[in-house]
């Protein structure tokens, strides 16, 4: 309930400030690093505080009818987390085209939304496969994610990259990488909330 609280407040300050991703944004201004640093933390510190402590048992146990365990969910973030910033990293080293921003059809808000909603998952995560996955211990995969995303998080706080000017025709249609950063927040805040469906099913292992 905390995190789909928090999740109405962030898609409040989309609108209240006017960072709906209009179609004259070009450069990212003081408000849109704070709606993506948010962001960005929130899903963070969500996702730690709902793994912490939990048990082998726990991590591995599989939600009857799903196959999704809390586990494959920590591989999936992680796995996702890199791809999109790897994305991100490929536009960004591309000229701008800020002529191509009339070509974008959402708005920040709805990007969000839809991401936080399993809409939409410009990361592929659907391609993820469990067993080429790097990461073999949970508690590294939890480190990785960890170091990553404090990576992403100080990248947003400075960065003075114009990301609005660099957009890209993704499954979803063309974005900007604001918009991708904003994603890659959405996406975890998505995992998070299938986390919490299995830590509330009834046969979950108890401690």
């Amino acid at each position: 309930m905390l995190q789909r609280t928090k999740g109405r407040l962030l898609i409040t300050l989309l609108v209240v400030t006017g960072l709906a991703g209009t179609l004259n944004d070009s450069s990212v201004s003081r408000e849109e690093r704070k709606v993506a640093v948010t962001l960005l933390k929130e899903g963070r510190d969500e996702l730690l505080e709902r793994v912490k402590d939990l048990s082998e048992e726990q991590l591995n146990f599989i939600q009857p009818g799903t196959n999704s365990s809390i586990k494959n969910c920590l591989m999936q973030i992680n796995w996702s987390e890199d791809r999109l910033w790897d994305n991100i990293t490929t536009i960004m080293q591309q000229t701008s085209n800020p002529e191509k921003r009339l070509a974008i059809q959402y708005t920040d808000e709805q990007i969000v939304k839809m991401t936080e909603q399993g809409a939409i998952s410009p990361s592929g995560s659907n391609t993820f496969k469990l067993a080429n996955a790097p990461w073999k211990a949970t508690q590294t995969t939890i480190s990785s994610f960890k170091n990553r995303r404090n990576e992403h998080i100080k990248y947003m706080k400075s960065s003075t990259e114009d990301l609005r000017n660099h957009v890209a025709l993704t499954p979803v249609g063309w974005i900007d990488c604001y918009q991708y950063i904003l994603i890659m927040g959405a996406e975890t805040n998505c995992y998070v909330q299938q986390i919490d469906n299995i830590l509330n099913h009834k046969k979950f292992p108890k401690k």
